[in-house]
């Protein structure tokens, strides 16, 4: 469900988890939109690592998702062991900011973006899931950071300041 409250907020509730099994049931974005889908998740942990969705059907997914004029809700994050590694932001050779999962997923899509209006990118740390760990605010403002510098350096300035990010985990 979609609420829009004027220039206040926008409000994205999805399917309890008591209905998601009917909610799976429904296959293919037409159906969704015949429903009135106006956005979608992609690249929830579940799905990554229960189903094995990899950043490269992600992408290809989101890339659909947007050509059809549905918003896509992306969900970027690591594991403990990539957290305790030092890998959920790191630098490369380059000194191009690297944020686990969200490479990919934008290469893919940002020639088939018409506006970057219609992503939000919610950030779910897996490793807190489920787990009793709770990101403190200072983790959550790094991967904020690093996000919009990463949209800063490989799209735009004002995509950066623009685009939602959201924590989305527990």
């Amino acid at each position: 469900m979609y609420i829009f409250l004027g220039k206040f907020a926008d409000v994205v509730v999805p399917p309890p988890f008591l209905y998601i099994d009917q909610v799976m049931r429904i296959v293919g974005l037409a159906k969704l939109k015949d429903i009135g889908c106006k956005w979608v998740i992609l690249g929830h942990s579940e799905r990554r690592h229960v189903i094995g969705e990899n950043d490269l059907f992600i992408g290809k997914k989101a890339a659909y998702a947007l050509s059809q004029n549905v918003g896509v809700i992306a969900c970027i994050g690591e594991l403990l062991e990539e957290r305790e590694a030092g890998k959920t932001v790191k630098y490369t050779h380059n000194k191009h900011v690297y944020i686990i999962c969200l490479i990919d997923i934008f290469l893919l899509c940002a020639d088939a973006l018409p506006s970057w209006d219609d992503v939000v990118i919610a950030y779910e740390p897996v490793w807190a899931i489920g787990t009793g760990k709770v990101p403190i605010p200072e983790q959550a403002q790094e991967v904020h950071a690093a996000v919009r510098d990463w949209l800063s350096k490989n799209v735009s300035a004002e995509v950066a300041s623009k685009t939602s990010i959201i924590y989305g985990g527990s």
